[in-house]
């Protein structure tokens, strides 16, 4: 029996042994998916403090339901390990790592290229592999492809085969989880193509095939850069309609009562998260290659990079109105998280307005129930504060940079002297006087 059709019979009778590669916000909820419906799943970390508590039955990921995850791991369907020889033992491999940028704004692949050298050099013949990490179109042929065939002394296509399959996870999103969230698949080739369907069948409830790894590429860096594109063009909107004396969110919730042709975005101090404010740089790296100018894409991103210094200049001026100085004022920051109610900080906006407004001179000071510590960009650290009647009313200005749900909007806005608000949170708040200033 050939390679293909044997891969093809395990994944048919659910005795196919999945390698998952990184167990972050993406590797370790598709882990589960997979172990949920009777695939064995190994993990691998660099991290050994993740993979013991993997192997202990410790979730640390809120996303994934701590019954559904004790449940695999006591099975014996989910296990981790920080041992890479053991890819041997698997049928497929996926890779879930981080894609970030450098310091001068460049994909970094060295997470990419350490995953596909452990493949290569661990792998059995008849491997299939799927790159998951957001990259930039051509990864999976161009980089992803020689690394393994170097390393493996195999042939795509006929060793192994290679996939592209972006992840589309959205932490905190209460509706749509790994399962639910239609899973595009770009197989390089038609045996390729094939594999990757019935596995992730088994896994993901909806599918949808295209024609090639780099058009599934392209899907991902549409799909962020789509939102990045419309949230500049809101947050330069703001900007304006606050000079104006408008208020956005008036106007936004207007234009929402079109029943076509409007999809609504919000206002904010910046895009944060994994992916929306890094895909462009993606994009723009490999357009490079072919000549072409982003335009549009450029400008949408350097709105966005604006924004921290536009709401530190916010603060300044609500502090201005009421006779303070940012320098000597101390500035209380409520989330730091990039979105309401999730315990995750990556790319935060509020971490640079924070470092801007503390280079003025202001003592700064956050509260966030789901981060208890935070570093900025320049390894400053800061350590969450208990948000008690004092800490609001001691503050020269609190600073609403995410919505968390559970923030008591009217105690805060009562205690407080002033309020910044990034996030329209004080909108059914009653306010006198001079106390709350919009984005």
């Amino acid at each position: 029996m050939g390679n293909f059709d044997s891969i093809m019979k395990k994944i048919k009778n659910d005795s196919v042994k999945v390698g998952i590669i990184g167990l972050g916000y993406v590797g370790l909820p598709l882990a589960v998916s997979f172990a949920k419906k009777g695939i064995e799943v190994l993990g691998f970390e660099k991290s050994t403090k993740k993979a013991d508590a993997v192997n202990a039955g410790k979730n640390y990921i809120g996303d994934i339901r701590d019954e559904d995850f004790v449940a695999v791991v006591g099975s014996g369907k989910l296990s981790a390990t920080t041992d890479f020889t053991r890819l041997r033992e698997c049928d497929a491999a996926i890779i879930c790592v981080p894609t970030p940028l450098d310091k001068f704004k460049k994909p970094d692949m060295s997470y990419i290229a350490a995953s596909c050298e452990e493949i290569g050099k661990c792998m059995k013949s008849g491997t299939f592999i799927s790159l998951e990490s957001t990259t930039y179109p051509t990864t999976t042929e161009d980089f992803m492809k020689p690394i393994i065939e170097r390393e493996s002394g195999m042939r795509e296509g006929v060793d192994f085969w290679l996939c592209f399959s972006p992840e589309r996870v959205d932490p905190g999103n209460k509706q749509y989880k790994t399962e639910n969230t239609p899973k595009v698949i770009g197989g390089l080739g038609d045996e390729a193509q094939k594999i990757a369907l019935a596995l992730y069948g088994k896994a993901i409830r909806e599918l949808y095939p295209v024609s090639s790894p780099r058009a599934a590429e392209m899907v991902k860096i549409l799909e962020n850069t789509y939102r990045l594109v419309n949230i500049s063009l809101i947050n330069e909107l703001a900007l304006l309609a606050g000079k104006m004396d408008i208020n956005i969110w008036e106007v936004i919730e207007a234009a929402k009562s079109k029943p076509f042709g409007f999809q609504a975005f919000y206002p904010g101090p910046g895009i944060g998260g994994h992916c929306i404010p890094l895909d462009p740089f993606y994009l723009e790296y490999i357009a490079k290659g072919f000549n072409f100018d982003l335009t549009m894409i450029n400008a949408a991103g350097n709105i966005n990079n604006l924004m921290p210094y536009r709401i530190m200049n916010k603060i300044m001026y609500a502090l201005n109105r009421q006779g303070k100085a940012m320098n000597g004022s101390m500035i209380l920051f409520l989330g730091v998280a990039y979105k309401p109610d999730i315990d995750d900080a990556r790319e935060s906006p509020a971490l640079l307005v924070m470092e801007q407004v503390a280079r003025k001179g202001a003592t700064v000071l956050y509260h966030d129930p789901y981060i208890p510590e935070a570093t900025d960009e320049h390894g400053h650290r800061y350590v969450s504060v208990e948000l008690t009647d004092k800490a609001i009313a001691d503050a020269d200005c609190v600073v609403i940079t995410t919505n968390h749900e559970c923030f008591d909007v009217d105690r805060i806005v009562a205690k407080a002297r002033l309020v910044v608000d990034t996030r329209n949170a004080v909108k059914r708040v009653h306010i006198e006087g001079d106390k709350v200033f919009k984005l």
